[in-house]
């Protein structure tokens, strides 16, 4: 069931339309390659009280404070796109969702004509049968192999899933399959990267620690669904699909000391705060969590879990510029993504960052 937490409306949220969260981007600021060294990609504070200000990601150990807890997304990207042949036709299917059993939910071009009980080719020791389409559009497919002789395969034949606005050979280049995982992954099933955990190094998680800062890792598979524009005028109409998450109890536990001693809790991107916000309690303790979440934050939404977020510069009409306006304020966003453009800051999945602090809280960083 999708949660619908946001729904307690404030008057913005109930009078909200698709085109307040458009904004205009020259094409040269989307990023196709990240920075280098990672930690040296800029980063714009926004605090709630003061003004915004420009840094580097490398400055994030400062400007935090001893006690406060990153909480990193762990998931790991798998080569989800393949293209396979049904007699002379040729279908692309990027996978979402593992259904267990050797079956998964994907999105599909080319599979139109698709019909239940056909098979598709992707590689010599590589098939599946088409099983059916979903209302939303998903496909189901049932490969011929499971577990370790799946993923072998998938490693063969599989590409790696870039962003649709990253211009390159399909699967991107060597270069791309180290750059789009982040130093946490661990665990397979995501198509996209939980990109905000890219700007980190050792050397970095080094300083932190230095500082008396800790961190743990949570598991949120990110799913296709995350390049997905909002197309309905009133966003509250839109459909978010589901992806699935981890909380264990051990970091669940952690989280809560940090809570209560007085630290911040600060979600290393939009995946980790949503996942933290699905597991969290009325009164933002976070509990253990394993299963799906649909949660969609707009503005009008009440935020439990955590304090400050770290996070890219999101799309124009998407769910995750929504979720920053609902953290931030719209208005407040939407100067800071001005702000951004004009000093030619670097957008999108390879680009830079900013620290956002939430509404209410009284210190900035």
């Amino acid at each position: 069931m999708t949660d619908r937490r946001w729904l307690n409306l404030s008057p913005l949220a109930s009078l909200m339309q698709l085109a307040e969260f458009d904004f205009d981007l020259p094409r040269e600021l989307i990023a196709d390659r990240p920075a280098e060294p990672r930690e040296s990609a800029r980063l714009l504070i926004l605090p709630t009280n003061s003004e915004i200000s420009d840094r580097h990601i490398a400055d994030l150990p400062q400007l935090l404070r001893p006690g406060d807890l990153l909480v990193f997304n762990d998931t790991k990207v798998i080569p989800a796109r393949l293209v396979g042949r049904r007699g002379v036709a040729t279908v692309e299917i990027t996978l979402a969702r593992d259904l267990g059993g050797g079956a998964w939910r994907a999105y599909a071009k080319g599979a139109r004509r698709l019909r239940p009980g056909d098979q598709i080719e992707f590689g010599a020791d590589l098939a599946a049968e088409f099983v059916g389409k979903s209302p939303e559009g998903e496909v189901t497919l049932r490969f011929d192999r499971e577990g370790v002789g799946f993923r072998e395969a998938l490693a063969r034949y599989g590409a790696m899933p870039l962003p649709p606005y990253i211009k390159r050979p399909r699967g991107g280049d060597a270069r791309d399959h180290a750059d789009y995982q982040t130093i946490f992954a661990r665990a397979e099933g995501a198509v996209a990267a939980p990109t905000a955990g890219l700007h980190f190094t050792p050397a970095l998680l080094d300083a932190f620690t230095a500082r008396g800062i800790e961190w743990v890792t949570v598991t949120l598979h990110v799913g296709p669904g995350t390049f997905l524009p909002v197309k309905t005028e009133d966003p509250r109409e839109h459909r978010m699909h589901a992806e699935c998450g981890v909380v264990t109890d051990e970091t669940a536990r952690r989280i809560n000391a940090v809570r209560r001693n007085g630290g911040r809790i600060i979600a290393i991107g939009t995946t980790s705060l949503r996942l933290l916000e699905s597991a969290a309690a009325e009164t933002g303790e976070i509990r253990e969590f394993s299963g799906e979440t649909r949660l969609f934050i707009l503005p009008g939404y009440r935020f439990r879990a955590i304090d400050l977020l770290l996070t890219n510069f999101h799309l124009p009409h998407s769910t995750l510029l929504m979720l920053v306006a609902a953290l931030a304020g719209l208005d407040r966003i939407k100067s800071a993504y001005a702000h951004a453009v004009a000093l030619r800051y670097r957008f999108f999945s390879y680009g830079d960052a900013c620290l956002i602090e939430r509404r209410g809280k009284a210190d900035a960083p």
